[in-house]
């Protein structure tokens, strides 16, 4: 049937800032709803209070409400906006749980609001873990055993009828698998049950066999409201068992069960979904198989859009979000078109010919003391995904992805001794795979791998391919290598890096490219088009491999690459993916074909239909040279996509490729802080006393020159990584230690740290012949405090009218000194009514986003319009300049402290936030302002 017209608003319900658990793919699911929603003629009402997201985004919505996800908040916006109903899937755990408090209510009954997308009592079903237990056993789907505990006492003798330990520990209705985890010992039952119990909002857990070992798979389900049922995706888990799945490494399609095993798990899924409720929209499903006997068990049911909802469409380009919203306001799956092929509809399953792997991104270098084995409750910050004709291939891409210095899967340095790669094994941890490859290479067997591992040994022998192609490179020179043999090898994923180290003689990665093109082995790109190549598809959305033909039509148009920011991380996040989708946009906009490069599922930039041309490859040196060779573009953008995109500046001026807006060597001259602080010197600029060090003795003594208390950092890094304030040569030479392994032969950065100073971010423009100053935001907290771990205020609100200008003033020298083209970041501090600058970004920055929405001023747009010859002057007589901020805008930061409460909540000049909020205020009496500002000198630590 066609889609309803008794409904006009829609309120759509966002997922708040983001945690681990619950990260920028519901924002990636939240802006396809809208758009959907918009495209069919309804008017949406947006709610969410993350500033960062494109979601949140003017253009995304009819009205978006930047305001705190509470019922009150909701409740308010409802009564104003009038909705004819609301959509709570695309919001993650937080949109459902706003949704069900309010029914409980009666809020939405009694204000004739329908709730749609999803059926809230089937929520209750699938998150009630007793209930869900009972249903399925109703439509006999065998289940882990369990039972659910509400005290300490029940949970042990749950434990002793189930057997005794080990047992797994699911808290009620929480996310990521808080609280969770396995229980393997006697002594830590007690404390991790009653903190599953704190934890659960309903304080019930379920205590459940322990499946460590067992085969893990996830369904991607959409339901119409005529209950047909399509699988979009099947994904599998190559990590057994008892790791969650978001800190999996995962594949699509499942690659390991028979077709008989996969057709019983469809069929259950389908059974399954159908008896949880009366929705249209999408699910996700959890099993479990036991490797010997093939026992399928069901774990959990996801009734909304998921975390996997995000890879899933990325990996089919099927847009699940989009679907899943038009199934809400009553199409069914054959009245909609597959927007990929245009010929088919939305009611066939993909079909992929190809293999899609997620790798997640932790962060564990940034918390102290963290435990890193990886459990039930999830821990990874972001993650990667990679498209290669084979597993081998995507594997390599994917690690290629993950920007922690690798090039592929190992072969690329010397192997950690046996006794390294054995204590890796022994866990769950998130480097397992390399030292499986570590493992085979030191002769170990598949089956004793196996037997440490619980890795099906499909993977395990895949691995051991690629550690015979990596033999058969190590008995070359490089010249050896012919045509065929070469093809081989990059089919396997082996970067020119990787072949450089493993290669005889002693060559560079630009030597193995340049040997590689003369023998005409260059990749080809095919298209992700949904069907397996059996209809043409529409849609301009690539990946390479080393094919013998491309699908890739090169047009004569003047084109800009566009670089994004890769995975998600502390320190650099979907802030950038939001100044990326508005780069696209405004090259467009001016006539320019946008290509889009970047390989994080979960963002909108890496969407089907944003850009021109999506290429979704790593933000790798060789797979982006690669794209510029086939594409020809006028010049790349790299001021949005953060440290990922700058990184490789200097090969791009090496090579001859444009860099669009500011110089190269501008960028390096305010990374490098000998040349900088020349510059400021120049400028007559104060800066803190500094020096700079390459060896733990040079820093000592550079520490002692200067005196203490003194900030001790790595050079081009991001997110204050390793930085800390020492108060004695003792803490300096160990931090200078932990650096120096971290980032070895790196510049060690040491400035004199300003104690009881005020801090302040400056964003601003610059086209060459004006700077416009977006955003002046004072930090709440002390100097010390990372900005992203800072509560900051804009305007500021207690420095002096003369302050700020003089602050006005340092910026534009700076940009101008600088011949900044784009955007600019400074950070300064205030003591004792003296300005001192500490850095200048030349890019975009992390609090660009904030900026934007505090003024209602899109600020990398005019950025990217001003980086490809637009003028400022063009904006500010339209008037695009003026912000209609009235009062107070601050940014909150959010921390994800519940998923590791062995690590101290203490701040200091390395980042350790994973979201933020926004907060409109009239005056600073609001408890917005007055709530940090009370607390603002109490975690500063170093």
């Amino acid at each position: 049937m066609p889609k309803r017209t008794d409904i006009d608003t829609i309120l759509l319900i966002g997922s708040g800032p983001i945690v681990i658990g619950q990260a920028c793919e519901f924002d990636y699911s939240g802006s396809q709803a809208s758009r959907a929603l918009m495209d069919e003629g309804y008017r949406v009402v947006l709610v969410n209070s993350n500033p960062a997201t494109i979601m949140t985004d003017p253009m995304m919505a009819d009205k978006v409400y930047l305001r705190e996800l509470t019922p009150a908040s909701i409740r308010q916006i409802a009564l104003e906006e009038k909705p004819d109903a609301v959509l709570p899937t695309m919001g993650g755990q937080t949109g459902l749980n706003l949704a069900q408090e309010l029914k409980e209510e009666n809020f939405w009954d009694d204000h004739g609001i329908e709730v749609i997308g999803v059926d809230i009592d089937a929520v209750q079903r699938t998150e009630d873990r007793q209930e869900f237990r009972d249903l399925m056993e109703d439509i006999a789907i065998d289940q882990a055993r369990s039972r659910t505990a509400k005290s300490l006492l029940e949970a042990k003798e749950i434990t002793q009828e189930l057997g005794g330990l080990p047992v797994v520990i699911r808290p009620s209705y929480t996310l990521g698998g808080s609280g969770g985890g396995i229980v393997w010992s006697a002594d830590e039952f007690e404390s991790k049950v009653t903190r599953g119990l704190e934890m659960s909002p309903v304080h019930q857990v379920l205590i459940e066999e322990c499946l460590f070992g067992w085969k893990e798979y996830e369904l991607e389900l959409l339901r119409d409201p005529n209950d047909n049922v399509i699988i979009v995706c099947s994904v599998e888990n190559v990590n057994p068992m008892g790791v969650h799945t978001g800190d999996s490494v995962t594949v699509a399609p499942q690659q390991t069960l028979t077709d008989k095993q996969f057709q019983r798990m469809r069929d259950a899924a389908i059974r399954a979904m159908n008896s949880i409720g009366n929705f249209a929209g999408g699910c996700n499903i959890q099993f479990a198989f036991e490797p010997g006997t093939g026992r399928m068990i069901v774990i959990e049911i996801n009734p909304r859009v998921s975390r996997s909802s995000a890879l899933a469409s990325k990996a089919t380009g099927y847009p699940i979000a989009k679907v899943a919203t038009k199934l809400a306001v009553g199409y069914t799956l054959d009245e909609l078109p597959n927007e990929i092929t245009g010929d088919t509809s939305a009611c066939f399953e993909p079909s992929l010919d190809y293999v899609v792997t997620k790798i997640p991104r932790w962060n564990f270098d940034k918390f102290e003391g963290v435990d890193e084995e990886l459990t039930t409750q999830m821990k990874a910050v972001g993650e990667v995904m990679a498209i290669g004709r084979t597993f081998p291939e995507s594997l390599q891409k994917a690690w290629q992805s993950l920007e922690i210095g690798y090039a592929g899967l190992g072969a690329d340095r010397e192997d950690p001794d046996r006794d390294t790669v054995r204590d890796r094994l022994k866990k769950q941890y998130w480097d397992n795979l390399l030292h499986v490859r570590h493992a085979l290479r030191a002769g170990a067997s598949i089956e004793e791998i196996h037997d440490v591992t619980q890795i099906d040994p499909w993977f395990l022998y895949q691995i051991q391919d690629l550690v015979a192609v990596e033999e058969e490179i190590r008995a070359c020179v490089l010249d050896q290598i012919d045509a065929r043999q070469m093809k081989r090898i990059k089919r396997f994923g082996f970067s020119d890096e990787q072949i450089a180290f493993l290669v005889q003689d002693d060559v560079t990665d630009d030597e193995v490219r340049t040997y590689r093109k003369g023998l005409d082995v260059t990749p080809s790109y095919q298209v992700v088009d949904t069907c397996a190549g059996e209809f043409p598809a529409e849609t301009p959305y690539f990946y390479s491999s080393y094919e013998t033909a491309s699908e890739s039509a090169v047009t004569d148009a003047n084109k800009v690459l566009i670089l994004g920011s890769g995975p998600n991380r502390i320190g650099q996040g979907i802030e950038f993916d939001y100044c990326c989708v508005h780069g696209v946009k405004a090259s467009r906009e001016m006539g320019y074909e946008a290509l889009m490069v970047n390989c994080n599922p979960e963002t909108v930039s890496t969407d089907f239909d944003v850009a021109d041309k999506l290429y979704f490859e790593p933000v790798f040196w060789e797979r982006v040279l690669d794209i510029i060779d086939l594409e020809e573009p006028e010049g790349v953008i790299l001021q949005l996509g953060g440290q990922t995109a700058l990184k490789l500046a200097e090969r791009f001026v090496e090579h001859g490729v444009d860099i669009l807006g500011t110089d190269y060597e501008m960028m390096d001259l305010a990374e490098d802080r000998g040349k900088f602080s020349d510059t400021l010197k120049k400028l007559e600029i104060p800066f803190p006393p500094y020096g700079v060090a390459h060896t733990v003795e040079e820093a000592v003594d550079t520490a002692e020159r200067i005196g203490f208390p003194i900030l001790v950092r790595p050079s081009y890094v991001l997110g204050g990584q390793g930085m800390r304030i020492a108060i004695n040569q003792e803490e300096v030479a160990e931090y200078v230690e932990n650096i120096l392994d971290i980032f070895p032969e790196n510049e060690i950065l040491l400035d004199r740290f300003l104690e009881d100073a005020v801090e302040l971010d400056v964003d601003a423009v610059c086209d060459g012949d004006e700077v416009w100053i977006t955003g002046l935001m004072q930090h709440i907290e002390p100097a010390g405090v990372h900005s992203g771990d800072s509560t900051a205020v804009l305007p500021p609100f207690s420095l002096s009218d003369e302050v700020q200008d003089t602050i006005r003033q340092y910026v534009r020298d700076i940009a101008f000194e600088l011949d900044v083209v784009g955007l600019l970041n400074v950070q300064l501090v205030v003591k004792d009514n003296v300005v001192y600058v500490i850095e200048a970004n030349p890019r975009s920055s992390r609090t660009v986003p904030f900026v934007a929405k505090a003024t209602g001023i899109p600020i990398p747009a005019i950025a990217t319009k001003v980086m490809l010859g637009e003028k400022l002057a063009t904006f500010r007589e339209r008037g695009d300049l003026e912000s209609d901020l009235e009062g107070y805008a601050i940014k909150e930061p959010v921390f994800s402290w519940d998923k590791f409460p062995e690590v101290p909540k203490e701040l200091g000049p390395e980042m350790k936030s994973t979201g933020e909020a926004i907060a409109f205020v009239d005056a600073l009496s609001d408890k917005h302002f007055q709530r940090p500002y009370e607390m603002k000198d109490l975690y500063l630590s170093r």
